[in-house]
Order: C-alpha cells, then sequence, then structure tokens
C-alpha cells in the first residue's frame, strides 16, 4: 500500500493527463476503492487544487486551473527536461546579467529525486558550453515590462540607447517582441513620424505608460520587420542546411528572423542560418528537433554531430 502523499501526486498526474475520469476509472488506476477516491479529492481540494466533479454514474473528475497555485507536481522526465531547459538558459546568457534561470536552477536542483539528480549530473560531466557573456542581454525585469507593455494597446514612452550610446526618448505604440538566436528586438511603431521600428531590446533603458490608447491599424509581420532590419555580414559564421519540407513549413521551422529560405524543389527547402561559431549553429539546429541536412560547412556537421552523441551518451 503507497503512503497517502504518494497516492496524491499519482492522482494529480493522472488529472493532468487527461480531460475527466470517472470514479471507477480513477479507483481502478489508483488501485483502491471509489470512497478513497472520493477522499482523496476533497485532499486536492484543501491543498488548492481546483478538482471538479459531475454527479450522476457517467460523472467524473477534472483539474482546472485554481484560485490559488498549488505545489508543483513534476514526474522524472518533465523535472529532467525543465532543469535542461533552465541550465541552457542560464549558461546560455539569455536573461545576460539577470540571475534568475540560475537562481531558479540551484533550487530546483536541491529537491530532485536521486535517480534524476544522477541523470543531470552524467550530463553536466558530458557536455561542454561555450558562454558569451561579453554580449549584452535584456534582463527579466525588462523583458517581463516589454511583454506586459504589448499585451495592454496602451502608447508608452521609451528611452533607448542606440549602438552609439545616444539615448533618445520617443513615444511609440508597442506591438511584440522578437526573439532571435541572441537577442530580443521590441517592435513598436513611431507615433511621432508614424513609422514601425524595431528596437534591441537590450538597449531599452526604460519603459513608461502614457495612459493614451495604442490605435495600431494595419500591423506589420513583426518577424519579417526584424529580420529586415538586422544588417548583412552580423555573424562570423554561415551555415546552409536542407529542410525536407516545403518552403512555408520550413518558415516555421526556422523563422526568417533566422535565415534566409529558398525552395529546392516541391518539397525541400534550403536555408542560409547565421551563428557566432559552429557550436552555436549546431545548438541551434539541434534544437529544431527536425530531420535536416548539413550542407555546408563541415565544421557546423561535425560540430551537430558531436554534439548528438555527447547527447546520447548522457542517457
Amino acid at each position: 500500500m503507497i503512503s497517502t502523499s504518494a497516492r496524491l501526486l499519482r492522482f494529480v498526474s493522472l488529472l493532468s493527463a487527461r480531460p475527466s475520469w470517472t470514479n471507477a476509472e480513477l479507483a481502478e488506476k489508483m488501485e483502491v476503492n471509489e470512497r478513497t477516491v472520493r477522499r482523496d479529492v476533497a485532499r486536492l481540494r484543501e491543498l488548492g487544487y481546483a478538482v471538479e466533479s459531475d454527479a450522476g454514474p457517467w460523472g467524473g473528475y477534472r483539474l482546472q486551473a485554481g484560485a490559488r497555485i498549488p505545489p508543483l507536481i513534476l514526474d522524472d522526465d518533465e523535472a529532467l527536461a525543465v532543469t535542461v531547459g533552465l541550465r541552457e538558459a542560464a549558461l546560455g546568457g539569455v536573461l545576460g546579467g539577470d540571475h534568475s534561470a540560475l537562481s531558479a536552477l540551484l533550487k530546483l536542483r536541491q529537491v530532485l529525486p536521486p535517480k534524476v539528480a544522477a541523470r543531470l549530473a552524467e550530463m553536466d560531466t558530458a557536455l561542454v558550453h561555450t558562454p558569451r557573456t561579453e554580449e549584452p542581454q535584456i534582463t527579466a525585469g525588462m523583458l517581463l515590462e516589454l511583454t506586459a507593455a504589448c499585451r495592454r494597446d496602451e502608447r508608452v514612452t521609451l528611452t533607448y540607447r542606440d549602438r552609439e550610446a545616444r539615448v533618445t526618448i520617443r513615444e511609440v505604440a508597442p506591438y511584440r517582441l522578437v526573439h532571435t538566436a541572441r537577442r530580443w528586438y521590441f517592435v513598436a511603431q513611431d507615433v511621432a513620424r508614424g513609422h514601425w521600428r524595431t528596437f534591441r531590446a537590450d538597449r531599452v533603458v526604460r519603459i513608461q505608460a502614457t495612459g493614451r490608447a495604442a490605435e495600431i491599424s494595419d500591423p506589420p509581420d513583426a518577424a519579417q520587420l526584424v529580420c529586415d532590419s538586422i544588417p548583412a555580414g552580423t555573424f562570423p559564421l554561415y551555415t546552409t542546411v536542407r529542410v525536407p519540407l516545403p518552403m512555408d513549413r520550413a518558415v516555421q521551422l526556422i523563422p526568417t528572423t533566422m535565415g534566409v529560405h529558398r525552395p529546392d524543389g516541391p518539397d525541400g527547402t534550403l536555408v542560409e542560418i547565421g551563428g557566432y561559431d559552429a557550436d552555436d549553429l549546431a545548438r541551434y539546429l539541434l534544437s529544431r528537433a527536425s530531420p535536416l541536412q548539413v550542407l555546408s560547412p563541415d565544421t557546423v556537421r561535425e560540430a551537430l554531430r558531436r554534439r548528438v552523441q555527447e547527447l546520447l551518451q548522457a542517457l
């Protein structure tokens, strides 16, 4: 007989796995009687989980978002996935000088099950990361502010420092945040000039709400606008890959902010992607989780093969 705590954790996992369960189904899965299922539902509700129920012989239980945030329950694979993601964010400098990802990673690793912690330690031994801490990055706080500004239908006053370190203040209508391999870009309409602009998010000094409506009409394709605004030759290394997908689907896999696409027959697309080095490009290609062929250069092909082998050895 498993403990009540362990049974409740399994109960939550089952409720999260599909839209609804009948009492009898849960009893069979949990290997308890239906009365115990009803008691466990009551306990979960006391803990803050919003478990809804339907009366009648065909009624069942379903898990809905509650008014309170209950304890987070992850199985082994989910915990490993979250931890690896936080590790990449912390080591890759996605949030620059803000250490929120590293702080979350350290907290999570303290409560990981021994089996998951051991698997993560094996990956730490096998993988080598080359962070680029010299590159300016946006802080988590500013990222949240810009995200909130894009959600609100309100103009903001933007204090911005350009590449020459000149500071300007302008009123803009926020629209979207676009993420490329290393940077975030803030897409907004310059109110005074009526032009759509892209701003390096890490160069935003301050953003302040004005209380005036944004009134956006006929907005652009934000990703394409960012792609067009990034000058050619930004990256020291480029790779050409073939994706076995037609052009419209290839753009969904590798957005135009990351590469230049051209068709290669009815079912293939060639994409040229820029990066800082071979490992940087290999890491990005691996994150696509899709079949592709590296046509050039050999350094990227070897880096991708090496990274795949390291991941396989760590499993």
